[in-house]
């Protein structure tokens, strides 16, 4: 179970979808985990789960802050929970994996909402005002041989997000796919995206993929 204050991101598809590939990776006591944009801390609460020791979790809303708080205490894990922009409060510290779950909803305009429900998803004209900045400022935070892992929808340009990750040095894979119906955020704004191209008519559902992208060891470096 997880509380929920309201306009706070509901845990879905994409958030299971990530936490099952986070599942996947080989956490361990002293694995130093980070979850930016974290919500109701779902993600978070997955890492402890599995055994890692040092979750952060970071959000800009104070509503997801306090959220993720009362569902620590309520599962019992140990997570640091900051109220704060993306990397920007632990731009100082190394991560082993860090995992985002961002809005990335195209909108009608690049204005940023900066109250409401509308704040969980909304991310400007091409859904990538919070990913093309993860993709900048997050392999900074990451350790030797640290993985991010991030979800999206193709409406918001996975090549874009692959290629820029590439630039950082990181090597990156689709490792999940799931085509899900439109719910109602997306169904109200279906006529946008066929006018930009976005969908094919009639069409009414988007593929979510999650994106891991591996920071080299040293060694490969070097070599």
């Amino acid at each position: 179970m997880l509380l929920r204050l309201p306009g706070v991101y509901p845990p879905q598809e994409d958030t299971w979808l990530l936490a099952d590939a986070l599942a996947a990776e080989r956490l361990g006591r002293d694995s130093r985990v980070l979850d930016l944009c974290t919500g109701t801390g779902a993600l978070s609460l997955r890492a402890a789960a599995i055994g890692a020791r040092y979750v952060t979790a970071v959000d800009i809303s104070r509503r997801a802050v306090v959220t993720t708080q009362l569902n620590a205490i309520l599962h019992r894990h140990s997570i640091r929970v900051i109220q704060g922009d993306l990397t920007t409060p632990v731009q100082d510290q190394r991560f082993d994996v860090v995992i985002s779950n961002p809005p990335y909803v195209p909108a009608h305009d690049d204005v940023l909402p900066t109250r409401g429900v509308e704040r969980a998803w909304d991310a400007g004209v091409d859904g990538r005002v919070l990913l093309d900045r993860i993709c900048t400022h997050a392999p900074r935070v990451l350790a030797e041989s640290g993985v991010l892992l991030i979800a999206q929808s193709v409406l918001s340009g996975i090549e874009k997000t692959q290629s820029m990750l590439e630039e950082q040095g990181l090597s990156v894979e689709v490792v999940a796919r799931a085509e899900i119906p439109f719910g109602r955020v997306l169904s109200a704004r279906a006529a946008l995206f066929e006018a930009r191209g976005l969908i094919a008519p009639g069409q009414r559902t988007e593929e979510i993929v999650v994106l891991r992208a591996a920071k080299p060891s040293l060694d490969k470096e070097v070599m």
